[in-house]
């Protein structure tokens, strides 16, 4: 319980600009969680990447209600506030839709980029599950704004932003909770999104591991492959293997 309780505090925290002891040269990280979830859902990730030596900043936004530009201007402000003299060389881990909302960011305020990007489970080329809600008004308000620009057509904004230009390694499960969710999309997924989606043009490493779109921030496994990327620009090959299809 007492460790439930002081996550939960730094998850509260981090919501903002990290305040946890860190040395001057530790490089920062900025967590994005997905649609529907809270800077919560990142704390034991963002835990262990402190415990790493990074800096974390836990980005927290209204994600059911604004579009993806409202929250890339959201992003853009607390990457100013937080870290503007390392914006070119921060790395960042996202969740789900925080993956498109990083493309957008760096597509439009950060072209030349150095940093790191490990995307979980990213609807890189759209969802078909928000084809299927965008259809019903009642459904499409569980979406908001930004999830309802997730479709899988070319008038997506995941289609509009084109191929990644940074270094990205993507992580996906092959796991699902999500019977409902599984049924509307083709292939094997996560509950919400394809194996396919997920991947993305430009990206250097694609790993993908029996895990569920819910809960794959917070498997152990995934949090060293995170710390390996960000510090190497690479996923273990041990684990590559262990996986493979």
């Amino acid at each position: 319980m007492r460790s439930v309780f002081f996550l939960t505090i730094a998850a509260i925290l981090m919501t903002g600009c990290s305040s946890s002891p860190t040395p001057p040269e530790a490089e920062t990280v900025v967590m994005v969680h997905g649609l529907g979830r809270t800077p919560m859902s990142m704390a034991l990730l963002g835990e262990r990447l402190e415990r790493a030596g990074f800096r974390v900043v836990n980005f927290g936004y209204p994600s059911r209600t604004e579009t993806v530009e409202g929250l890339v201007n959201r992003l853009r402000q607390a990457i100013q506030e937080c870290c503007p003299e390392d914006k070119e060389r921060i790395h960042f881990v996202t969740h789900s839709m925080g993956g498109i909302i990083v493309r957008a960011y760096l597509a439009q305020y950060s072209t030349g980029h150095t940093g790191h990007v490990v995307m979980l489970s990213p609807p890189n080329q759209g969802s078909e599950i928000a084809d299927t809600f965008a259809d019903s008004p009642i459904l499409s308000r569980l979406l908001g704004p930004a999830g309802s620009q997730l479709g899988t057509d070319s008038t997506g904004i995941a289609h509009q932003l084109g191929p990644g230009s940074f270094k990205i390694g993507i992580i996906t499960g092959n796991l699902s909770l999500n019977p409902l969710g599984s049924w509307m999309i083709p292939g094997s997924d996560d509950g919400k999104v394809s194996i396919d989606r997920a991947r993305l043009e430009g990206a250097i490493a694609f790993l993908v591991i029996p895990a569920t779109h819910t809960f794959i921030m917070n498997r152990q496994d995934v949090a060293a492959e995170c710390i390996l990327f960000l510090r190497e620009g690479r996923f273990s090959e041990q684990l590559a293997s262990r996986f493979a299809h």
